[in-house]
């Protein structure tokens, strides 16, 4: 029985020993890793743009990319994001920004739902991107036959009611629709572009000093574009 409780407390003691050793290594890369990154990206809202554009022009020829990604890269900005455009786009499988733009881990902050409004949450997303991380450009994007568009001006047309929450989540659409009627052109890209007007025009005039503030200095840009699911060309209007 002594051998027994003997071999128990040098097993207890060695458990203790090595939990101690393990703690007072991993403590201190744990709180390294915590410690938040103040690096930003150096791109100015001009340069951002530019960016994208290269990046789609490169999309729609099929040639190669040099996306940042990969262990090293993961690795590189595991302690700090360093965003050059917060990404307002439509939540449609079709349409993943850094496909359709060629970038990165850490390069676009994306705010992603369907029909790509702004609530609450977006906003405080976007206004955390700007504020926050220092990022120059926010581009607002639709695309071509969107669905919360098309059920949009399917309420307009045909008074349909939508189930759950997805009857809510389209409203702030409708009155971009109403305003199309008896428009010329398509119909439903008009739509589309009109929806990404209003959005754009909204955060132009947000009273919150996080986005009022750098856009009166000229540090911050926001433009609209509409992404084509045929052709893969993305269409920047209003503000370009």
């Amino acid at each position: 029985m002594t051998t027994i409780l003997s071999r128990r407390s040098l097993l207890g003691c060695g458990c203790r020993l090595g939990a101690g050793c393990f703690a007072a290594t991993a403590l201190p890369t744990l709180a390294f890793a915590a410690a938040p990154s103040t690096k930003k990206t150096t791109l100015t809202a001009d340069q951002a743009l530019e960016a994208l554009k290269e990046g789609n022009r490169l999309y729609q020829t099929d040639s190669p990319v040099r996306a940042v990604q990969g262990r090293e890269r993961r690795i590189e900005i595991a302690l700090g994001q360093t965003p050059f455009v917060v990404l307002v786009s439509c939540s449609d499988s079709r349409v993943s920004p850094e496909i359709l733009f060629g970038r990165g881990l850490g390069e676009l902050f994306i705010v992603r739902n369907a029909g790509n409004c702004v609530d609450t949450a977006a906003l405080g997303s976007i206004e955390y991107g700007v504020s926050q991380l220092g990022v120059p450009l926010v581009l607002v994007m639709g695309h071509s036959r969107c669905g919360a568009v098309e059920a949009a001006i399917d309420v307009v047309q045909n008074n349909t009611v939508f189930p759950g929450s997805i009857g809510r989540m389209i409203e702030p659409i409708v009155p971009a629709v109403l305003s199309q009627r008896d428009k010329p052109g398509d119909f439903t890209e008009n739509c589309v572009r009109a929806n990404v007007n209003r959005v754009v025009e909204r955060l132009r005039s947000a009273s919150e000093p996080s986005l009022l503030d750098p856009l009166k200095a000229g540090k911050l840009r926001i433009v609209g574009a509409s992404y084509s699911l045929d052709s893969g060309t993305v269409d920047f209007f209003n503000g370009v």
